[in-house]
């Protein structure tokens, strides 16, 4: 379950999830077990798809949506778990839609994005059903490109095989490697 509270180094999780309690939540809660973190569920946000302005002279107009809140608390923290099924090969539209508007951050004159994602660290929590550790590779290098683009490290992922729900608890190597993911948080977490 989610829990609020101060660490060192504090972490959010962005579910990008669009099933609540599916194999993806499952294994970022191995993963996070005995961690503060705050969620961020995108599904139970309103999160408009981008307007590409940012040749417009005036670049970006306001957005009545979650967007801005979403990202004011994304910018809070220190660690960042992006959490997404494999949808189509790709992350979930819930999360692409947010990383879209992260064109509307880049233009923003309240704060210098680049350079505050730049002091993050990311991981990717995803599970798929269709040989996952081969097929959502490039949905790992997607993101690795995007977190390189503000200059975010990507330190880490984990990949499980699951389609119906509760099938990841038969994915032995990925409830493996949450246990390793935990302690390397732990760690972050720490200092």
């Amino acid at each position: 379950m989610m829990n609020e509270g101060v660490t060192d180094m504090s972490i959010a999780v962005i579910n990008g999830s669009g099933r609540e309690g599916g194999n993806t939540e499952q294994l970022t809660r191995l993963a996070l077990e005995g961690l503060e973190y705050k969620e961020i569920v995108l599904r139970e946000k309103k999160i408009l798809p981008i307007v590409d302005q940012r040749h417009s002279p005036g670049g970006f107009q306001p957005v009545e949506d979650d967007y801005d809140a979403v990202i004011q608390e994304v910018l809070a923290h220190d660690i960042l778990v992006f959490v997404t099924p494999v949808y189509w090969y790709s992350v979930s539209g819930l999360l692409k839609n947010m990383i879209d508007r992260w064109s509307q951050s880049l233009r923003d004159t309240r704060f210098d994005f680049k350079a505050l994602m730049a002091q993050k660290k990311a991981f990717v929590i995803t599970a798929g059903g269709d040989n996952p550790r081969i097929k959502a590779l490039p949905l790992i290098e997607q993101l690795k490109y995007t977190f390189d683009f503000v200059g975010m490290p990507l330190e880490g992922y984990l990949i499980g095989q699951a389609s119906k729900p509760g099938d990841i608890q038969n994915d032995e190597r990925a409830l493996t490697e949450a246990a390793w993911l935990n302690g390397k948080l732990k760690k972050l977490v720490q200092g």
